[in-house]
């Protein structure tokens, strides 16, 4: 890519409406690199792991208005320290972590906002709720109040179509609305996270309010 961070930055937010949120993927970025999108004004960022954001954000303590998002899978045993150092956790992905984050964020004091990893096709590369799971587990996922749960996340298997993935995506906002039509007294729906690399602007039309682009802002990943 030729274009400048700013410049592919500018090009994102001119193809989504100002309502959804730009989450900059920054697995393997440098600090510089996050510095430079800070300064095109994005500051939301997505990290995949915990320890390779811990060490991210001592050296950007002085950028006070980042939000940070983690994005990827969470290890039970990174759990404590991921409600410490995140503001949202797109990828809570069963009711086995989701208990065990409310308890630790209760120690906290914190309230972490939490996305609910679904997946709409079988997929035995990702992680997550089928459908039936996270409808059944819904009335415990209720009760936990030290959890800000906003919405859903998904992410399609590799492989699938255009018209494919927008059905994926269109099944996820159709099932945030029907869990939103309970009216579950600690289960909020506002939110969907929903992701697949190069389509983000499948995921906006279908009612995405977070895109979560990495590669298409900062270029190849160091891996």
């Amino acid at each position: 890519m030729t274009d400048s961070i700013a410049e592919r930055i500018a090009q994102i937010r001119a193809a989504i409406p100002p309502e959804v949120r730009l989450v900059a993927v920054t697995k393997t970025v440098s600090v510089e690199a996050i510095r430079l999108a800070y300064e095109a004004g994005v500051r939301d960022f997505g990290e995949n792991r915990v320890q390779e954001a811990e060490a991210k954000q001592l050296q950007l303590q002085d950028l006070r208005d980042i939000t940070w998002h983690l994005i990827g899978h969470l290890q039970s045993n990174k759990a404590a320290t991921a409600i410490a150092h995140f503001d949202w956790l797109h990828s809570v992905d069963s009711w086995k972590l989701a208990q065990r984050l409310d308890r630790l964020a209760r120690e906290q004091s914190r309230c972490p906002r939490i996305c609910l990893q679904v997946k709409i096709l079988p997929d035995p590369n990702k992680y997550g709720w089928t459908v039936p799971e996270l409808l059944a587990d819904l009335p415990q996922l209720n009760a936990c109040e030290s959890l800000n749960i906003q919405g859903l996340m998904t992410i399609p298997p590799q492989g699938l179509t255009e018209t494919q993935t927008r059905s994926v995506f269109e099944k996820t906002r159709q099932l945030a609305a029907e869990i939103g039509a309970q009216n579950w007294s600690h289960i909020k729906m506002a939110e969907l996270s929903m992701v697949c690399q190069g389509t983000y602007l499948l995921a906006v039309e279908a009612g995405a309010t977070m895109i979560r682009p990495g590669q298409i802002i900062f270029g190849p990943r160091n891996i």
